[in-house]
């Protein structure tokens, strides 16, 4: 199924910017799967819906750059987490939608990139986040990029939390099944491994 490349406007952030505990410190979006690096399986499935591609990363820049329009960083050198690399690409999104997701879900497909893209346009002004049974999922997400002042606000403010501060902001969820094998989240040297034989 193509990805629905009509309106709203989107701006696309991948997040690969973490510590990369789990995978021992290892940058996640540069590990192999099916051949290729996590990044290239996201980049491939997101680049013919914009012309703003934004990847943050804190390391290896130079490997990024060849998947990206943009690079963003954190603005802070202790890796504080994801919401400082959303900080950072509503900063420098150019469209009035901003669609992130991390570099270690490689099952998404464009079926729900359009889902999340129709339920963001019947709720312009919400973020939009998937949910499956009862967990929300604040790193696949829709977030008009008029928010980016209330980010800010709340980052200055202490919070380090996207689940909670989309959700203070009246954000919306895409519901998927609780099992969604979409949403399989590949941040273990263990996961990359046994999921490489589920097709893509």
């Amino acid at each position: 199924m193509p990805i629905d490349s009509s309106p709203l406007p989107y701006s696309v952030l991948l997040l690969s910017g973490g510590r990369g505990q789990r995978m021992g410190g290892q940058d996640k979006g540069l590990l192999e799967w099916h051949g290729q690096p996590l990044i290239a399986h996201l980049q491939r499935l997101v680049r013919p819906l914009t012309d703003d591609l934004i990847i943050s990363c804190n390391r290896n820049s130079q490997h990024y750059a060849a998947y990206a329009d943009q690079l963003v960083n954190d603005d802070s050198p202790d890796f504080p987490g994801p919401l400082a690399g959303i900080r950072a690409g509503l900063a420098t999104a150019r469209h009035t939608h901003l669609l992130i997701l991390p570099c270690d879900v490689p099952h998404i497909d464009a079926r729900l990139i359009n889902d999340l893209r129709e339920t963001s346009h019947r709720n312009p002004l919400l973020p939009v986040m998937v949910r499956h049974g009862e967990f929300w999922e604040p790193l696949i997400c829709i977030l008009p990029t008029a928010l980016r002042d209330v980010v800010e606000s709340a980052w200055h403010a202490g919070e380090r939390s996207p689940r909670k501060l989309f959700l203070q902001m009246g954000g919306m969820g895409l519901e998927c099944p609780a099992d969604d094998p979409r949403l399989a989240n590949l941040n273990t040297p263990e996961l990359l491994q046994t999921r490489s034989g589920v097709s893509e």
